[in-house]
């Protein structure tokens, strides 16, 4: 079966809209590079909308009536948002489901050193990469850091104009014959993406009588002391309160626009902020609903959904139960029977075809960028190990109502059979009896510090999540 390249389709007013939600999205990027900032910018975003925090709602015994739209926030890491619909919440509930996580290098508890007149962050890296595309790039440094009083320290370095970057090395070609020998999951070991910070060492003025920085500086080594004395004077911080920090490198720059046509989008973090955007979008832009509305946006998929922000948590479960005992109408059976009724898209990113590496795809079933929201009936490795697999009626059931909207999708699976796979929160969520389908936009450079997407599949998926939330319904 052929699709059409939705860019053909589109309008003079829908290209507009088109364009309008992207800027918007490319925004949503620059300002939300870790889990904590999209959630920072997600729950503004909300907040302006009308949305309550649900424990807010808890500690006043607030009645919720439909319409009512309420929030709630794990962590700094999670988030589940509500609009309540007509219809009880036993009948279900119609849930959109992303995650904010993506790979990336986290700095380790005891991370500073200094080799070689460099000074060096120790680093681990998240989720699965290609360690060797993370070297030789301008990186920035973003997080927290909380001392021992509780005070909460914000750190955003490499973003703007005039602030300073930050790089991991690579050993010259012209030394490079043995390295370029190993394999690729070898050229750079996990252990070399230490970060350099600096090189300058600490040094006193003639008239220092500082004798504090004097010990310090005759105690370490001169340009990790030059380091430390930066940021005690910029973050009150101290070498300790690493231990207590979280702190992410991510790639320094912002979202572009890509190609000549401005066609497609190039930024870091786009699996899965893309499907979370076009997510809480979908969700923000709809009106009232029969069935109650929700988005849920975790933490960990990238590591397996676990912890306490992951999917695997109790933390979207608990929130229904007190939005239950909100509307009056919790127990234990209601939450279960709303739990099984309800109908959800695990939206997610795609693997997008790219013709350099054709032989990974199988060309019938791929997604291809421009050809609008991808559907994938199931995801796993090989022998769809670790995959939700959607039931035929559901699949029929969203094909009815994307037709019904004029909503432009595809089907695909994430490449050849025996090549390799991966997994998403659908078979998470489908434990309850719900039901489930991965759906989301098609990406190319997948896991690469840069990832590019196509605008017209951003906007289709869009319209896609919001028909989908104003009309799914198996009951």
């Amino acid at each position: 079966m052929e699709r059409k390249n939705v860019w053909e389709t589109y309008s003079d007013k829908q290209i507009k809209e088109l364009e309008k939600l992207c800027a918007g999205y490319r925004d949503f990027l620059d300002r939300g590079k870790t889990e904590r900032e999209c959630i920072d910018v997600i729950v503004n975003m909300l907040e302006e909308n009308g949305y309550t925090e649900l424990q807010k709602a808890i500690l006043t015994g607030k009645k919720l009536k439909p319409g009512d739209k309420v929030y709630a926030v794990w962590m700094n890491k999670s988030v589940a948002i509500y609009r309540l619909g007509k219809k009880p919440l036993e009948e279900g509930l119609n849930i959109l489901g992303a995650h904010i996580d993506s790979p990336r290098m986290d700095v380790k508890q005891n991370p500073l050193y200094e080799e070689g007149g460099f000074a060096y962050l120790d680093t681990h890296y998240y989720g699965g990469v290609k360690k060797y595309q993370w070297v030789t790039l301008p990186l920035a440094l973003h997080g927290v850091m909380v001392k021992k009083d509780g005070t909460t320290v914000e750190i955003s370095i490499g973003e703007e104009e005039d602030d300073p970057v930050f790089f991991i090395s690579d050993l010259l070609v012209h030394l490079a014959g043995e390295q370029l020998e190993k394999k690729a999951s070898k050229v750079i070991e996990g252990e070399a993406l230490d970060l350099i910070i600096g090189s300058r060492p600490l040094v006193l003025a003639g008239d220092e009588k500082d004798e504090d920085k004097k010990e310090k500086k005759e105690a370490k080594e001169a340009v990790k002391a030059g380091v430390l004395d930066i940021l005690k004077k910029t973050y009150d911080v101290e070498e300790e309160d690493f231990i207590s920090a979280e702190l992410e490198i991510v790639p320094a720059g912002k979202a572009r626009e890509a190609g000549l046509d401005r066609s497609m989008i190039l930024a870091y973090g786009q699996d899965d902020r893309v499907c979370a955007y076009t997510s809480l979008m979908a969700m923000l832009d709809t009106g009232k609903t029969d069935r109650t509305v929700c988005c849920i946006l975790v933490d960990k998929e990238e590591i397996g959904s676990v912890g306490a922000t992951g999917m695997q948590s109790r933390f979207f479960e608990n929130s229904l139960a007190e939005l239950l005992a909100l509307t009056g109408e919790y127990s234990e059976l209601t939450l279960r029977r709303a739990l099984a009724r309800s109908c959800m898209l695990s939206s997610d990113v795609s693997a997008g075809f790219d013709p350099t590496y054709a032989s990974s795809f199988e060309k019938k079933n791929a997604a291809f960028l421009g050809n609008g929201m991808v559907f994938n009936k199931f995801t796993g490795a090989r022998g769809k190990s670790g995959s939700n697999d959607a039931n035929a009626e559901y699949m029929a059931h969203i094909r009815n109502i994307f037709e019904k909207k004029g909503i432009c999708f595809q089907t695909a699976e994430l490449g050849k059979v025996d090549v390799g796979g991966g997994g998403t929160i659908a078979y998470i969520l489908a434990l309850y009896g719900m039901n489930v389908i991965d759906s989301g936009v098609a990406v190319l450079n997948m896991h690469a510090p840069w990832e590019a997407v196509s605008k017209a599949d951003v906007y289709e998926t869009y319209r896609g999540y919001k028909a989908f939330v104003e009309g799914a319904d198996l009951t």
